[in-house]
């Protein structure tokens, strides 16, 4: 089947195999096999304990062993001869990125053959600092630049209500806000701003640094984002486990209390996690195991006198975190990760602001590993420190143009004759499903259910197009760019749709489609389809999922205010009846009660009062009801605002999932498909 071009180029480059469907006999031959393997993956799955280290040796080298066969078939049996027509060099390109893919899942595995989990080292450390009263000064450093107060308001005051004896909070305010100043001074938080942005982030770290050495100079910093509000138990975690003299950096994961845009457009909230779950949830502790975790920006804490020694927060390069670590490192220090839910934030909340984001975060990585000092040129680093940013290198190169390529390679095939790799249907049942199977299996045990396959590429996909043109764009100019902050707040109650995204990935789903369809009803097509044809039929249906599922991502849904669940005794007082009940969702300005009995009908509209523990009685406007449930607007007083966001997000509570579900997964996606924008 097929067009002109593409019956020709079969006539060069015909797979080692057959060309046309094998028996029947065949078919089931394979399909057994690979049966058997997935129910073997599967019943390892079940059997291996994920934090035995032994049993992630084991479960790696069976994916590995996998991998490795899939790269020699691909290598011996599906390439032409090297020569300089397209058609040859557009498979060696693809075979080359898949390598790379390969080589970054494997050292991937080996990374994850190693696990620590330092909550025990945190609870002996916390238990010693409080027998001996020993709890040395801390700074809190808040960083902010533009940000409104609705979000700046939450790290300010859970960070002022801490729960530990000696600390000072600072609002680092890099565009120097005069109502932000007063706001600090009605709140008890100390403001510090200064005459430029020179250096960014890390700049307007040093000058806080450089304020406070001569007002508190406390030896330990925390250093907190705008949008992100500490435990109160943050610092009595963290701060003990610095008393090991070689710990320059305590890191703790990010949480988030609003689903980022993927999970939002999705509908999948409660059933999807962020991108950068597996991350930090899973990665990170196994880099700590080989003394190779890093720094994430926020929600750490660092000890003064190292800063001192390495010249204060590294300013060379965008990511000025990552920086942080190596620097250290370079100096015999570590980083340690305490893997502990210690703080909440908000994620980025539109599409263009998460693309942003990533293509930051992979700028910074890639100047890192080109600073003359950093872990791949400079000095002072070791082998397994210099292969660990290697493998976070590799990241960025492959996973980006991997998917892109995924998604491009059928329209090719169908509609320019070219095929990414030369291989029946077959063939791919013998070594490339093992792989898939082993893959997609280890990475669900391994991570504790954080991923799910297909979707995981397409929200991959959502930010290949920008993260491939800045490291495009890095080749020529990887230093002297402006520092591009992450836009977080303002109005969202309306829908976007970004379009230029949308009609791209609208384009590849279209062109998948219209490549099945051309497959049949070319006047080309061939009266008996060929293996290699139903191979590339099947890829082109993938790869119309996952862009569709990008597209859909593209067209954003409303937002709200965000509402967390809880569980809290509560009255309701209309007139002189009360009514006693249970708020089940609450904010800092709404409220959702269950009532112990049906609510009077006199109750619509009118102004009511509602009574929490925690912040006695509170004025309210009803906004809905039902039988016995009621939807109410709040009118706290400023001290009730000020607990409100205390209590909600000094919690470190989320409406969040923190592990994934493919039944809701798809549930929420098909959802989202019928009721479009």
């Amino acid at each position: 089947m097929g067009n002109a071009g593409r019956t020709g180029v079969e006539s060069v480059y015909r797979p080692k195999g057959k060309l046309m469907f094998e028996t029947a006999a065949d078919n089931s031959s394979i399909l057994s096999i690979d049966l058997g393997l997935l129910i073997g993956l599967l019943v390892l799955k079940r059997l291996l304990d994920p934090s035995s280290t032994r049993d992630r040796i084991l479960f790696g080298a069976t994916v590995v062993s996998l991998l490795a066969i899939y790269a020699l078939w691909r290598w011996h049996d599906t390439l032409p001869a090297l020569t300089f027509f397209a058609q040859n060099l557009w498979q060696y390109f693809f075979f080359a990125f898949e390598a790379l893919a390969i080589v970054y899942t494997t050292m991937s595995i080996v990374v994850l053959c190693r696990n620590i989990d330092r909550t025990g080292l945190a609870d002996a450390a916390q238990s010693r600092m409080e027998r001996e009263g020993d709890f040395p000064s801390v700074d809190v450093f808040i960083c902010t630049y533009d940000e409104p107060l609705e979000i700046l308001e939450k790290s300010v005051l859970t960070a002022l209500a801490l729960d530990y004896p000696d600390f000072t909070v600072w609002v680092l305010d890099d565009t120097r806000r005069g109502w932000l100043r007063e706001y600090c001074a009605a709140v008890g938080a100390r403001y510090v701003t200064r005459d430029n942005n020179r250096d960014a982030k890390a700049g307007n770290l040093n000058n806080g640094l450089a304020v406070t050495a001569k007002e508190t100079n406390a030896p330990v910093i925390l250093v907190l984002d705008a949008d992100f509000a500490p435990r109160r138990d943050f610092l009595k975690r963290t701060v003990g486990l610095l008393s090991n003299p070689q710990v320059a950096v305590v890191q703790t994961p990010q949480f988030y209390y609003n689903p980022d845009p993927i999970q939002h457009n999705l509908l999948a909230a409660q059933s999807w996690v962020d991108d950068q779950r597996f991350f930090f949830d899973i990665f990170q502790p196994a880099k700590d195991a080989w003394g190779c975790a890093f720094c994430v920006g926020t929600s750490f804490i660092v000890r003064r006198d190292r800063l001192a020694e390495i010249g204060g927060f590294p300013s060379q390069a965008i990511s000025e975190d990552i920086n942080l670590t190596y620097t250290m490192l370079a100096k015999g220090y570590e980083t340690w990760w305490l893997n502990e839910k210690l703080s909440i934030g908000l994620s980025a909340e539109g599409i263009p602001e998460y693309i942003t984001q990533r293509a930051r975060w992979c700028l910074g990585t890639i100047q890192v590993a080109l600073l003359r000092e950093g872990p791949l040129l400079g000095s002072g680093f070791t082998v397994t420190q210099r292969w660990h940013y290697l493998h976070g290198v590799l990241n960025w190169l492959c996973k980006p143009f991997m998917v892109l390529l995924l998604l491009l390679a059928p329209p090719i095939y169908w509609f320019a004759g070219i095929p990414a790799f030369e291989a029946d249907y077959l063939a791919f049942l013998r070594y490339g499903v093992p792989a898939l199977f082993g893959q997609m299996t280890y990475m669900a045990w391994i991570s504790r259910s954080r991923t799910l396959p297909f979707f995981m590429e397409a929200t991959h996909a959502v930010t290949a197009f920008a993260i491939s043109a800045t490291l495009l764009s890095a080749v020529g100019k990887p230093f002297g760019r402006p520092f591009k902050i992450t836009d977080k707040g303002g109005d969202r109650s309306a829908p976007r749709v970004h379009w230029k995204l949308a009609s791209v990935f609208g384009l590849i789903s279209l062109s998948s489609a219209a490549s099945i369809i051309w497959a049949f009803v070319s006047p080309y097509a061939a009266s008996e389809i060929s293996s290699l044809d139903f191979f590339n039929l099947l890829w082109a249906g993938i790869a119309m999922l996952i862009s569709f599922v990008a597209f859909l991502v593209c067209f954003e849904l409303p937002r709200r205010e965000t509402l967390f669940d809880v569980d809290e005794a509560a009255k309701l007082a209309l007139d002189d009846d009360v009514i006693p009940g249970h708020v089940t969702r609450l904010s800092t300005s709404s409220a959702q009660m269950s009532c112990a009995r049906t609510l009077p009908a006199r109750l619509s509209s009118k102004t009511v009062q509602l009574y929490l523990d925690a912040l006695g009685w509170i004025e309210a406007e009803v906004l809905s009801r039902s039988e016995a449930v009621i939807g109410l607007r709040l009118r706290p007083t400023p001290a009730q605002h000020q607990q409100l966001v205390v209590t909600l997000f000094g919690s470190s509570s989320s409406n969040v999932a923190e592990s994934a579900s493919m039944r809701g997964v798809i549930f929420g996606t098909i959802s989202r498909g019928f009721r479009g924008r």
